[in-house]
């Protein structure tokens, strides 16, 4: 393994550093983003550069005790390690990730040709509120705190200005939710996301989804 890195040019090398890294703080690698200068899906550089060298890839993480996946129908490459889910979410955030996952599988299911789905934040709120998980409208700085952290590990991205946030606003759903969650837990979990059955501010990812099927 140590043979096949040194045969990397210098610049290779400083990517595939690089690379490890981002892997390691995003969890998640998209073949294709949204841009919005572009206005459409664009190919991600880094995600070219790990399937080149997936095997390398592969090898280096399953020394550290860390499974780097390739799902090349959704166009992402991941690690899975239980210890990498120690973020903790809010309540907001939990409750969106089991809708957004909702959402994606039922346009995915009906009109989508592609491996993402564009919805509105009208549309995951009313999503909630058909659950009665919501107890009412969240406030427009808790929403954009909500949004910017699930950007952030590549499960949404915005498509209109943050600062004019409201119903009609567009978010494009990423397919990394696919290997967040499954589609029949998302419901059943839902059925018991009650006001009364949760405690305390903020709860885990790994408290979400660690005793769902992989």
């Amino acid at each position: 393994m140590i043979e096949y890195y040194d045969l990397l040019n210098e610049e290779e090398q400083d990517d595939m550093r690089d690379l490890i890294r981002l892997l390691l703080r995003q969890t998640f690698l998209l073949e294709r983003k949204y841009d919005r200068r572009a206005g459409r899906m664009v190919p991600v550089r880094e995600y070219r550069f790990a399937d080149r060298h997936l095997d390398f890839l592969k090898e280096y993480f399953r020394i550290a005790g860390i499974t780097l996946r390739q799902n090349v129908h959704m166009g992402l490459i991941y690690i899975q390690e239980e210890a990498l889910w120690g973020e903790k979410l809010s309540r907001l955030a939990t409750i969106y990730i089991l809708i957004l996952k909702i959402l994606y599988d039922e346009q995915m299911a009906s009109v989508s040709s592609s491996n993402h789905v564009v919805v509105t934040l009208g549309m995951i709120n009313g999503k909630a509120g058909d659950f009665h998980i919501l107890t009412g409208m969240p406030s427009p700085t808790e929403m954009r705190k909500t949004i910017a952290l699930l950007k952030k590990y590549q499960i949404l991205e915005p498509l209109d200005v943050m600062e004019e946030l409201d119903e009609n606003s567009r978010m494009v759903i990423y397919p990394c939710i696919n290997t967040v969650l499954v589609g029949d837990d998302v419901r059943e979990l839902l059925g018991t996301f009650s006001e009364e059955e949760y405690s305390g501010d903020e709860t885990a990812v790994q408290g979400t989804i660690e005793d769902m099927p992989e």
